[in-house]
């Protein structure tokens, strides 16, 4: 196989995999940068991925063709509702981020298992009639060596989750509001003594988290899964919350680090037709992702600075 056959392989496929990785890792971005630590972007994601699945079956005759872009709006809106619950607890409450985080995960995943049970009478739910295509752009995908890597054979979402990815950054970096959010993650008593409202900040953060995972989780049930099961969504949120770490606490490193993730997933799928890696067991493919994801949290790659008042509830008045 000619190289350039293999980057045609792989390329598409990693870009593929990791447009919900790159969407939920720019939502825990906002999150952290805030100030709060959302060990909850798994749980968002499976909150999402229920939520775009059972919506695509229960609407899919009324929009028809719309049917999956409305689902990811029903489940971004549906995971930023559910969000609020971290932000209460973690903002308003003051409780261990961390132990809220773990709370989330369980909830959603007990509250999607116990809903479907309900509604469908078994542990998963029907597939999905009309997810997302994977689709060639118009024009784009006749470009010589470029066209066929990048515009050829993926989702509309893959090139969503790239764009909001740029527009996070926009946001965080150049609006009044990402100063204000950057600032309240870096020293809320100054933020405070400047008139920022710390907590509001912090809750709009938590619910950008929520609507972000939510995204990737229902983009990852409408193009990769199919349907919701416990197995839908396996661990897929804390590598988003790796890929936070990993690219330094900014949308764009969260992006090239949600790529390396995506391309690391989409191994075990495009290994038999790569050379290189046809001889390699199929299970070691498939562990490939997390064992990445570990060497990445121990900093194998290199160490990361988080915001200064990352996990610290803020009390008016202290210090």
């Amino acid at each position: 196989m000619a190289f350039f056959e293999i980057l045609q392989t792989i390329i598409p496929q990693a870009i593929f995999f990791a447009a919900p990785l790159i969407l939920t890792a720019v939502g825990g971005v906002f999150s952290e940068r805030s100030g709060v630590v959302n060990i909850g972007l798994e749980g968002l994601m499976v909150m999402g991925a229920f939520v775009g699945i059972v919506f695509s079956l229960t609407f899919d005759s009324v929009l028809g063709g719309w049917t999956p872009w409305v689902a990811i709006i029903a489940a971004m809106f549906i995971s930023s509702l559910f969000s609020i619950i971290h932000a209460l607890a973690s903002v308003t409450f003051r409780a261990d981020q961390v132990v809220s985080g773990v709370a989330i995960n369980f909830l959603a995943l007990g509250l999607g298992l116990f809903l479907t049970e309900q509604w469908y009478g078994k542990g998963q739910t029907d597939i999905v009639e009309r997810p997302f295509y994977s689709t060639d752009v118009f024009l784009l995908s006749d470009i010589p060596i470029i066209g066929p890597l990048f515009f050829s054979g993926l989702a509309l979402t893959s090139y969503l989750a790239i764009i909001l990815a740029f527009v996070g950054w926009f946001v965080l970096f150049k609006t009044p509001f990402g100063l204000r959010l950057r600032s309240v993650g870096e020293h809320p008593m100054a933020a405070d003594t400047n008139g920022i409202n710390v907590t509001k900040i912090r809750y709009i953060a938590v619910m950008i988290s929520g609507a972000m995972g939510g995204l990737g989780g229902s983009v990852y049930a409408l193009t990769i899964a199919l349907n919701f099961s416990h197995a839908t969504i396996v661990g897929q949120g804390f590598m988003s919350l790796a890929a936070v770490i990993f690219g330094k606490w900014h949308p764009l490193g969260a992006l090239g680090a949600a790529l390396f993730f995506g391309f690391a997933q989409s191994l075990s799928y495009v290994g038999s037709d790569v050379p290189l890696l046809a001889d390699i067991p199929q299970v070691y493919l498939m562990i490939a992702p997390y064992v990445l994801t570990i060497l990445a949290l121990a900093g194998f790659i290199g160490r990361a600075e988080a915001p200064k008042a990352i996990g610290k509830p803020y009390i008016k008045g202290s210090r």
